[in-house]
Order: C-alpha cells, then sequence, then structure tokens
C-alpha cells in the first residue's frame, strides 16, 4: 500500500461524513426557504463538520457564530458602501472587530471574516439577502453537527485508547533506558530518557483533550452512551498516569545525576527498572482488556519495589535513596492507575503510601499458589 493510499485511509469517513452534511445542508435549506441558490448552508455544514471530528462542541458552535455575524455584518455595510477591493478591507477589519468586541475566540473571529468574504464575493451587489443567508448557516451548522453526533458519531473509547496507549508507548520506552542506563553506567541514556519523558507533558495534554471530547461525544450521541463507563475507567486513571510521567520525569532525572557523579548502582537496581517497565506495559494492557485486571500490574510494581528497596539496603547513598524513592513512587503510581481503571472500582478514598506500599511488599513475598 502506497503512502498516499495510508493518508488517504484514515480519513475517508471524515471526508464522506463532510460530503452527506454538505449535500443533506443544500437540500434543507431549498426545501425550507425555497431559495434557488442556498450556498451558505453547504459551506456552513463543511467547515462546522471539520469542527465536530475530532473537537468539542462548542468549537461548532462557535464556527457557527462566526458564520453569522460574518454574514450580518457584511450584508448591513455592502448596502452602505457598495462592494470593492476596498471595501473588502473594511469589511473583514469590522467583521473581525465586532467579534472580538463580542468576547469570540480565535475561530469565531476568523470565521467572521471568512464569511464577510464569501458573501461580498457572491453577493457584491447587497440586495438585502441577511435572513436568508443567516437561516442557510443556521441549517448547515445545524445538520453538521446532527450529523456528527447521529450519524457518524466518532469511537470515543478508540480515540482515548489510542491517546494513551501513545503515552503508555513513550513511558515504557523511557523507563526502559533508565535501566540501559544503570546497566551500562551511562548518563547519557538517562539525560536521553529525561528527554522523552519531558515531551510526554504534550502527550498528556493531548490525552486529557481526547478524555473530554470523548465524554462529550458520549453524551451527544445516543449510539455512542454504551462508552460511557469504559471512558470513567480512562478518567479515574488519568490523574495517575500523570502522576507516574512527573515521578519516572524525576527518576530519570536522579539516575542521571547519580551516574554523572561516579555512581556505582547495584544490579537489583536496573532489575527493578526492568520490572517498572514491564509494569507499564502491564497496566496499557489492563486499560485496553478491562477483563485482564491489575494482578499483574500489582506484581511487577511490587517487585520492582521491593528489588529497589533490596538494592538500598547493601549500599547506603543518598543519590541512591533518591532513586530508591522515585522507584516507589512510580510504582504506586502505576498500581493505583491499575485499581482506578478496574471495572469494579469505587469510589473509596485512597489508601496512604505507606499502606500500599506495604501491600506490594506483602504481595511480592507472599507464596505463589
Amino acid at each position: 500500500m502506497s503512502i498516499a493510499q495510508l493518508r488517504l485511509r484514515g480519513r475517508v469517513w471524515p471526508i464522506l461524513q463532510t460530503a452527506i452534511a454538505a449535500v443533506a445542508a443544500w437540500y434543507l435549506a431549498k426545501l425550507l426557504l425555497t431559495e434557488s441558490r442556498p450556498v451558505f448552508a453547504p459551506i456552513a455544514a463543511v467547515i462546522c463538520i471539520g469542527a465536530t471530528y475530532g473537537e468539542r462542541r462548542q468549537r461548532a458552535l462557535e464556527l457557527i457564530g462566526g458564520v453569522v455575524l460574518g454574514i450580518g455584518v457584511a450584508d448591513l455595510l455592502v448596502q452602505l458602501i457598495g462592494a470593492g477591493a476596498w471595501q473588502l478591507g473594511l469589511l473583514v477589519v469590522l467583521a473581525m472587530g465586532v467579534a472580538v468586541v463580542l468576547g469570540g475566540g480565535p475561530i469565531l473571529v476568523t470565521e467572521a471574516a471568512v464569511s464577510a468574504i464569501l458573501l461580498v464575493l457572491i453577493e457584491p451587489t447587497g440586495s438585502g439577502v441577511l435572513p436568508g443567508r443567516i437561516l442557510e448557516a443556521l441549517i448547515g451548522g445545524g445538520v453538521a453537527l446532527a450529523i456528527s453526533a447521529l450519524a457518524f458519531p466518532q469511537d470515543p473509547v478508540l480515540l482515548v485508547g489510542r491517546s494513551v496507549q501513545s503515552i503508555f508507548g513513550e513511558l515504557g520506552g523511557a523507563l526502559g533506558r533508565v535501566g540501559d542506563a544503570l546497566e551500562t553506567r551511562d548518563p547519557a541514556q538517562a539525560e536521553a530518557a529525561l528527554a522523552a519523558v519531558r515531551e510526554l507533558d504534550a502527550g498528556m495534554r493531548q490525552f486529557e483533550h481526547a478524555l473530554g471530547v470523548a465524554h462529550e461525544t458520549a453524551r451527544w450521541s445516543p449510539g455512542r452512551r454504551s462508552a460511557r463507563p469504559e471512558l470513567v475507567r480512562y478518567s479515574s486513571s488519568a490523574r495517575h498516569i500523570d502522576y507516574a510521567i512527573r515521578n519516572t520525569r524525576v527518576l530519570a532525572r536522579h539516575v542521571a545525576r547519580y551516574l554523572r557523579s561516579g555512581g556505582d548502582p547495584p544490579e537489583q537496581l536496573a532489575l527493578a527498572l526492568r520490572d517498572l517497565t514491564a509494569a507499564t506495559w502491564a497496566l496499557a494492557a489492563a486499560l485496553d482488556e478491562p477483563g485482564r485486571g491489575n494482578a499483574e500490574v500489582r506484581r511487577l510494581a511490587a517487585r520492582a519495589a521491593s528489588r529497589a528497596t533490596s538494592s538500598f539496603e547493601g549500599a547506603r547513598e543518598l543519590g541512591l535513596a533518591e532513586i530508591v524513592a522515585q522507584v516507589r513512587s512510580t510504582a504506586i503510581d502505576l498500581m493505583r492507575a491499575a485499581d482506578a481503571a478496574a471495572p469494579s472500582s469505587g469510589t473509596e478514598d485512597e489508601a496512604p503510601s505507606e499502606e500500599l506500599l506495604l501491600e506490594l511488599f506483602e504481595d511480592e513475598h507472599s507464596p505463589s499458589i
């Protein structure tokens, strides 16, 4: 399959959805308004369907507002000053200025200008088309919202799952590089892991945005309301995933500093990082397949905390203590994320960290059945 085909494959449905919205808006405007040339209805539908795909509903409503505002300002002023190059520039300034005064965001301000331009180019004579064109814009926006919510709503669980799995891929890779740095005594690898984890802040913001869009889709789309329990699982674990990212960032920084100072990390510490990496992969699987539970995450996190603690018992150094503390904290974050994402998770208060550590060690040292 060629690169062009791969690019097109993921966008076929959005393109078809946009085309359907444009055609439906044109026919509905023609039916309701008896307009021989309902230009603005399909234009508004295309603009707004682009906002509803992967964006929040208020973005689409803001676009509709911008379209209506731009048409209104342009129609009123074209009748007074006519149409031409300098009039076009003045209309753009006025439409954008009114949008700013009304407190509109960047999307509304831009769409006000675009709609003013379109009206001048399509109706240069200023024939008093204000009511009909505004109704067209409302019809087009309404069709876009209806189609995106009812006919072709995106899968909210898939949207959130892809976002969080991308985070786990980067987080697990960074923890693996920290483990490699400890094994090879290479501070440069720890620095590389630190740089990678710092970039996860953007990924976390995207995850939180995806959660917002997904909850909105599940709330407004009847066919997607069954996804709400799954989205609650993801939302419950989001805070702990964020904590795990932060603690991994501090962990990588401590390891880099320790290795730069000539520290000689115990072998058990590198093994603890391997377990922490595996616990991250297990958490990714537990979120993706809730039936698998969090037992594997707990087991691996317990072993990581146990190995990190035992590595400190033979070499009590301050730099090593900092690393061990971060391994334990990250292990707790992963376990709490898994507990929060469990299908049977309740709303009970979180156990204190020391109590969780005790549970980790009990899990690690309990006899296997």
